[in-house]
C-alpha cells in the first residue's frame, strides 16, 4: 500500500492545479523528435484514434476537444510531453476521443472542423505531429480561429501533411460522420451522471478515470509521469488507488 500513500500525497500536492488552468503558455513550435517512430491508428470502433504500441501495457483514454483551452493547458505545460515519451518508451499507447461540443457552448464550427482535420492526418499518418502543432498554436476560445484557411496553414508546419487529399479532406469536411460518432462517444463516456459528457481533458487510465479531486495531476508534469510509470510497474495499485477512499 506504500504506492497507493504516495500517490495520495503526490495528488494532494496538485489539487490546486486547476486553478491555473486555462492561463496560456508561451507558445512555442512542438517538438517532433521520435514522434514519426509512434504507431497510430484508428480504433476498431472507428471513433477512437490510437498511438503508441498496441502491446503496451498501460492504456490513457483521452477526452479532448481542440478548442477547450484546459487541454491546451495540458498539451503544452502540462502531463503531455512525459506522455508523449512513455508512448515513445513503448510502456503506454494513448486512445484519443476528440470532442467538439464547444461549438454548440461558444458557437462557431472551429472544434468540429479541427476534428475533421485531425482525422484526415490520421489518414497521412500525421496525427501525432498535427495535433501537437494545432494546441501550440490554439486561437483563443471565444475566436473560433480554427478556420479551413488556418487548419491548412498549420498543416504545412508539419511535413508531409498537406497535399491534395488532406486539403479536399479539410475543405470538404470529408470526417463530418466521423465528427459526429466522436462527439456521440464522448458524450457516452459521461453516463447517466454526465449526459453531456465527461469534460475535458479527462484521463481514464486502464479503465479507471482519474478522480475529479485529483485532476490536478495532469498539469503537473512530474506527478503525471510519476504516476504514469508506478502505473505501468504495478497496475493492481492503480485499480486499488481509484476504487478506495479519496
Amino acid at each position: 500500500m506504500v504506492r497507493r500513500g504516495r500517490w495520495v500525497v503526490l495528488c494532494a500536492a496538485v489539487v490546486l492545479a486547476l486553478a491555473g488552468c486555462g492561463e496560456r503558455a508561451v507558445e512555442a513550435e512542438p517538438d517532433f523528435a521520435g514522434v514519426h517512430e509512434l504507431p497510430e491508428r484508428l480504433g476498431k470502433d472507428g471513433v477512437t484514434i490510437v498511438v503508441g504500441d498496441p502491446q503496451a501495457i498501460t492504456r490513457v483514454r483521452l477526452y479532448e476537444d481542440p478548442r477547450c483551452p484546459v487541454c491546451e493547458e495540458f498539451e503544452t505545460a502540462g502531463g503531455s510531453p512525459q506522455l508523449r515519451e512513455e508512448m515513445l518508451s513503448r510502456r503506454v499507447r494513448t486512445e484519443y476521443t476528440l470532442a467538439s461540443f464547444l461549438d454548440d457552448r461558444v458557437g462557431g464550427t472551429g472544434s468540429k472542423k479541427a476534428v475533421n482535420a485531425l482525422r484526415a492526418a490520421l489518414d497521412e499518418g500525421r496525427f501525432v505531429e498535427y495535433h501537437e502543432v494545432l494546441y501550440a498554436n490554439q486561437p483563443e476560445e471565444s475566436v473560433d480561429g480554427y478556420t479551413d484557411a488556418f487548419l491548412l496553414e498549420l498543416a504545412g508546419r508539419v511535413e508531409g501533411l498537406r497535399g491534395p487529399a488532406f486539403d479536399t479532406a479539410v475543405k470538404t469536411m470529408k470526417y463530418r460522420s466521423f465528427v459526429t460518432a466522436s462527439e456521440k462517444a464522448y458524450e457516452r463516456a459521461g453516463g447517466t451522471a454526465n449526459p453531456r459528457g465527461p469534460g475535458t481533458p479527462t484521463a481514464v487510465i486502464n479503465g479507471k478515470q482519474i478522480p475529479t479531486s485529483y485532476n490536478g495531476m495532469l498539469f503537473d508534469p512530474e506527478v503525471f509521469e510519476d504516476l504514469l510509470r508506478d502505473i505501468h510497474n504495478d497496475p493492481q495499485q492503480w485499480e486499488e488507488f481509484v476504487l478506495g477512499p479519496y
